[in-house]
């Protein structure tokens, strides 16, 4: 899987640290917390979005990120709303710099496919945000794998390359493992997963009487609903009693594991609700452990048309 490497040429961290709880769930305090937290614990990889709580997310990193600009791999999104084509991708990406207050980010997503702009309008424009310096690498959220080897063809006859994308993946959201990881494998594309703790399903916090997002957020309740989700959280949570740990901990290092080592992008809205998840980085997953965690839930089955054969 390829590796990043910020302005100063360290590594990129293995987690990234996802602010979409910044000016939201988490203020202004909670916030500076977490990102001292996490940079005490080598993370340098911070991802956001033109308008996470209205933009409040932004215009939080920006400060907190200025004092050590070159040593941060920082990453946000355009297009979720307003479309792939030219005028929207760069009107959003002027507000995000002026929420964040740089000149460049190093990796810009799109947030979700377009299927009404042609790819060649869409990814002309990042290459040449990429050509003039603004951007170093160009990344896709919410994409099929299809979709990306689509616009990686684009991509190629333009010079550039789709370098990271950012699929949805955790213990009871496992399509990425269908084809997803396997291609992102194949065209050295680095895949940082977002909501590897199931809107926090698989912290264990809802079986026992809990709430919090699934709870009061329709979306997430939509999501996480089935039966057998909620089983598979109360089955993590007792196993990680069992081995007296976190079940966030378990969670975030299952994901972690995956062969092709995605990055998972952890988040909280305080620092006592992310210290579990940043315990991923030390914890050991032995293969007997990952196997044992994976059998909770129900693999996908693979791309094939004879599963006979499979």
């Amino acid at each position: 899987m390829k590796q990043l490497y910020t302005r100063d040429g360290t590594p990129v961290s293995q987690l990234a640290f996802g602010t979409m709880q910044f000016g939201g769930r988490a203020d202004a305090q909670a916030s500076k917390a977490m990102y001292s937290g996490a940079r005490d614990a080598g993370i340098n990889h911070f991802d956001t979005a033109v308008r996470y709580n209205g933009g409040a997310s932004e215009r939080l990193l920006g400060p907190m990120i200025a004092p050590e600009r070159d040593s941060i791999y920082l990453a946000t999104k355009v297009g979720f709303t307003g479309g792939a084509g030219a005028e929207n991708i760069l009107a959003q990406f002027e507000i995000c710099r002026q929420q964040l207050d740089v000149d460049s980010v190093d990796l810009l997503y799109l947030h979700r496919w377009d299927d009404e702009t042609p790819l060649t309008v869409t990814f002309e424009t990042l290459a040449q945000l990429q050509s003039d310096q603004k951007i170093r690498h160009i990344g896709v959220s919410n994409y099929a794998a299809w979709q990306v080897m689509k616009a990686q063809a684009v991509c190629a006859s333009l010079g550039t390359r789709i370098d990271v994308m950012q699929p949805m993946y955790n213990l009871v959201k496992r399509q990425a493992e269908v084809e997803i990881l396997p291609m992102a494998a194949d065209q050295e594309i680095k895949v940082c997963a977002y909501s590897p703790l199931g809107g926090g399903l698989l912290t264990g916090k809802y079986a026992r009487g809990g709430t919090g997002r699934l709870s009061d957020d329709r979306m997430y309740a939509a999501r996480y609903s089935p039966a057998w989700m909620h089983a598979a959280g109360a089955a993590l949570a007792n196993l990680a009693d069992d081995l007296g740990t976190d079940a966030a901990t378990l969670a975030v290092a299952w994901v972690a594991a995956h062969t092709t080592c995605p990055s998972p992008i952890i988040s909280a809205r305080s620092m006592t609700q992310l210290t579990p998840s940043l315990a991923a980085q030390d914890f050991e997953m032995t293969d007997t452990l990952y196997t044992q965690i994976s059998a909770l839930t129900p693999a996908p089955a693979p791309a094939t048309d004879r599963l006979e054969e499979a």
